[in-house]
Order: C-alpha cells, then structure tokens, then sequence
C-alpha cells in the first residue's frame, strides 16, 4: 500500500451545519476557542492544503500565532509555520494578495508549475487524491490538515483520504445552501456512512459557547 499523510479535516461550521452565511464571502465563524484548536492543529501538522476558491475568498491562510505553539515547533527543529499546500486547476494568482507575504512556505499543487511568483515548490496535480497524497508524503509530509473549502473536502472524503475529523460547532443557526459537504450532485462512498465508520476521539467544550467533535476514521471497521 502506497504510504500518505494522515488527513485531518478541521473546519468551524454553524449548528446547521453551514460553512458560511448564504451570502457568501468570508465567514470568519470560530471565535477565541476554535482558534486555539485549529492553532494546535496546525501545531502538528507539516502542512495545510487548502483549495483556490478559499484563497481567493480570504486571499491569506491560517497561522500559528501563538508563540507557545511556534517556539514548540522551532524546538522540534521544524519551520515555525506548516507548507501551505495551495490547490488548483489554475497556476497564476494576484501577487499583491497577502498570502503572498505571509511567513510561510508556499506549494502549489496543480496541473501545470506556478506562473505566480512566491510560490516555493510545484506538486504536480495527478488525477486521484491518493497519487497526490502519496506525492505530498515523499515530499516529507507525514501529517496534513485540510482546511477547505466545501469542494476540496469533498472530493477527498468522496474518495475515502480523510482520517480525522475536527469540527467546531459554533452557536449560529445560518440556512442557505453554504453546507461543508455538498449536498447535490455529489455522493460519498457508502462505507462513510456505516455506524462503525468513525470514531469519537473527544469532545471540548470551548470559549464562546462552542464545541469541538473530532473523530477518527475506521476503516477496518465499515
């Protein structure tokens, strides 16, 4: 068996099970606890993959600001911020977005190598997602968090890559159609929804009235 990233999905969705309000743009849901659980997520991981229609919504990515968590990292003699792992169908981008300037390792995973500047290392994009991960992972990423969006997500649950789950509810009740997986013309692999298919491995009870579910996949089992 090809060896890969553990994939962790970290994502702060509201009470009905929304990304984003049904306006669209950036949502910002999580407030002072998920981003204490998302920093020490990506505390752990050696990089975050993101997709382009998240990149171009916030134009920046999420970092480790706490310097607890950073110095933790520099004393493991790993960078102070994971590789952000951009993926797209495109290879040129904005250089003037903030992204471009964040301290960070940059990595576009995609079809064709970056037109943009900025960008540290191109992943060529082959087909499935167990070729790229298995890709990522001779590059030296042994843990990836997957940070979205609601498509990116999709397509690696759709081919069974995700073996963690890390959502924060948040106390909003949004509508809309902005779910975190889609919910027409889309189906996942029937295993996912087996009864033994995940398995409770916590649950916190955060600032600001939030709370945080993860789960382990459990392959064997389903």
């Amino acid at each position: 068996m090809t060896s890969r990233p553990t994939v962790r999905l970290v994502l702060a969705i509201s009470l009905d099970g929304r990304l984003a309000f049904p306006s669209g743009g950036a949502s910002h849901l999580g407030g002072r606890g998920d981003r204490r659980v998302l920093e020490e997520a990506l505390t752990s991981s050696d990089a975050a993959l993101i997709g382009a229609g998240t990149l171009r919504t916030h134009r920046c990515t999420c970092l480790i600001r706490d310097p607890v968590l950073v110095q933790q990292r520099l004393d493991q003699g790993r960078s102070a911020q994971p590789h952000a792992v951009l993926v797209s169908n495109e290879s040129a981008f904005p250089e003037d977005w903030p992204f471009f300037r964040q301290p960070l390792s940059r990595w576009l995973l995609a079809p064709i190598p970056p037109q943009s500047r900025g960008f540290d290392r191109w992943i060529p994009a082959v087909e499935d997602w167990p070729s790229r991960l298995a890709a990522l992972h001779e590059e030296g990423v042994l843990n990836l968090t997957l940070l979205g969006g609601a498509q990116l997500a999709a397509d690696l649950l759709q081919q069974d890559c995700v073996d963690a789950l890390q959502l924060t509810m948040t106390p909003r009740l949004l509508g809309g159609d902005k779910t975190w997986v889609p919910t027409t013309g889309f189906c996942l692999p029937d295993c996912l929804g087996s009864p033994k298919a995940w398995s409770c491995a916590g649950v916190e009870i955060l600032e600001d009235q939030e709370v945080v579910l993860r789960y382990e996949r459990q392959r064997s089992l389903s």
